[in-house]
């Protein structure tokens, strides 16, 4: 599997952390108060339907896809599955399921469930996010377009085996790890309140959802992790202020905050507080997104312009304190097919001026630019570049939305461009995905950018047996992207999570920081959760 050599502090020191709670023995019962910093709300409580990462946190506990990321060893591994076989040719897959899985309504989970969940996720008039993914099987594609009712490449052998056939040389984990393939029950999606009342195979079930406050749950004593999970009752509660999150961790009324930037520096530098920091570089890509239907975002030399007219390191070093990673190209450093030789857009006025005059444009050009109030990659950051763009004769009218309804303009081409975050690992082919010439809007594809030199790349490395060589093309699928600039690249995130010091078994999750695995976590008696 592949290793993260950049997480490799952050590695260290979670293993240090997780040394010292391995001398205690974790506690049954508690209550852990997670935050869902990211927006006012949760989009929904379906999986399937939304990729917002402030639903994950809940979603996690309460449903469960294939494969999980592991966090102490950086590689994807089973979780509804005990074992998988690969046939010689690297196409077929036979999974051997986990008997002991039981959905929250006491049904066990079968091959069937999995079977019917990944259909339902390519039904081409819904366009759920995790058909990007599910696409990957064989005859997946024949069910979108409704020229199929199965899906030809998923078989089952018994209840607990299933054998998946899928298009290209992959493992299959690095699609199914997505919590928008969860594994539902039918019987229960069909009751049509599914999302108000949702039934998973998670460690907790749930119990009750009060729109703009929180979403609780209790544990599942079926789940099938012996003695997991330790907690009585797992809260998210929305808060997607910084300052309040700043008070109620201060207080003591939550037990785990997101750091914007500027709480970063306070913490750190506060002798208690700096005590309970867990830090770690995300998979995540911060850009502008173009909308390359619209003009003049189909023209390159306007993107690159915009790209060469903004001071980025200036903004990651003022104004997110440094709690980022210039951005190169669309992959984050973790990945494989990351050119370390490639430096990032210089900031150069003259030059932009210079494309935006060959583009037809020597006075410039307004444009519309959505954004949410996020303080690392929303409002603050637009308002730092207006005046950098200005100089070169663009002007930009920010037109400002809340944080859950990013996804779904960007999932309906809505936007003319829209500043946000995007998860862009672990798997490089399935993240470049997103700019493949025939990948669906709905499924990733929000820049329209189309390149049959890119869709090339693509497809060798998705023939590719030699991972070596495959590495190669993705790199320079990476690459023109980089010369392309389908977006603005911003920065790549480093995550910091703050918990209080009775909070136990957290971990640095790359894939995004709040996502975590909360059958593991334990709180000890000095939380002061009621």
């Amino acid at each position: 599997m592949r290793k993260f050599a950049w997480l490799a502090a952050a590695a260290i020191a979670v293993a240090g952390a997780g040394a010292a709670d391995a001398q205690e023995t974790p506690r049954k019962g508690g209550v852990l108060r997670m935050t869902g910093p990211y927006a006012a709300s949760f989009g929904s409580l379906d999986p399937h339907t939304t990729p917002r990462a402030q639903d994950w946190i809940v979603n996690q506990a309460i449903h469960r896809p294939l494969y999980m990321w592991d966090t102490a060893n950086n590689k994807l591994a089973l979780e509804l599955a005990k074992s998988v076989t690969v046939s010689a040719d690297g196409m077929t897959h036979t999974f051997k399921l986990r008997d002991d899985v039981f959905f929250h309504n006491g049904r066990k989970m079968t091959a069937d469930d999995v079977i019917w969940s990944f259909t339902r996720i390519m039904d081409g008039s819904k366009g759920y996010p995790g058909a990007r993914y599910v696409r990957l099987i064989k005859g997946a594609v024949d069910v979108e377009k409704n020229q199929a009712k199965e899906i030809s490449g998923l078989k089952k052998i018994d209840d607990f085996t299933l054998e998946m056939t899928v298009t290209e040389r992959v493992d299959p984990g690095y699609y199914f790890f997505a919590g928008t393939t969860s594994i539902l029950p039918k019987e229960e999606v069909e009751k049509g309140n599914f999302a108000s009342a949702p039934v998973g195979v998670g460690p907790f079930k749930f119990k009750e959802h009060l729109p703009g406050s929180r979403v609780v749950t209790e544990r599942f004593d079926r789940f099938y992790k012996p003695g997991k999970p330790y907690l009585d009752r797992y809260e998210v509660l929305i808060m997607a202020e910084a300052a309040a999150r700043d008070v109620a961790f201060r207080n003591k009324e939550i037990d785990t905050s997101i750091l914007g930037p500027a709480q970063y520096v306070a913490y750190r530098e506060d002798a208690q507080l700096s005590k309970g920091i867990l830090e770690v570089a995300e998979m995540f890509t911060r850009a502008i997104t173009f909308n390359h239907d619209v003009k003049p975002f189909d023209d390159k030399r306007v993107r690159q312009a915009i790209n060469h007219a903004i001071d980025a390191d200036l903004i990651v070093k003022r104004l997110v304190k440094d709690k980022a990673y210039r951005a190169t190209s669309w992959l984050p450093p973790s990945s494989e097919a990351f050119d370390k030789s490639f430096k990032p857009y210089a900031f150069d006025q003259a030059k932009a001026k210079k494309l935006l005059t060959e583009a037809g444009f020597p006075n410039g050009f307004e444009w519309e630019l959505t954004t949410s109030q996020n303080e690392s990659w929303g409002l603050p950051i637009v308002e730092a570049i207006l005046p950098m763009l200005d100089k070169v004769g663009i002007k930009v009218k920010p037109k400002l939305v809340e944080a859950t309804v990013l996804t779904e303009i960007l999932m309906k081409g809505e936007h003319k461009s829209l500043i946000s975050s995007n998860l862009t690992g672990p798997d490089s082919l399935a993240t470049l995905r997103c700019f493949y010439s025939t990948t669906p809007r709905t499924a990733c594809h929000y820049t329209n950018y189309k390149s049959p030199e890119f869709d090339k790349l693509l497809d060798a490395a998705a023939q590719e047996g030699d991972m070596a060589k495959r590495g190669t093309l993705l790199k320079q699928a990476n690459n023109l992207l980089y010369e392309d600039a389908p977006v603005w690249f911003f920065n790549y995130n480093k995550a910091v999570l703050a918990y209080q010091p009775w909070v136990h078994g957290l971990q640095a999750n790359p894939t995004e920081i709040t996502h975590q695995y909360p059958e593991d976590i334990w709180v000890d008696t000095r939380s002061t959760a009621k």
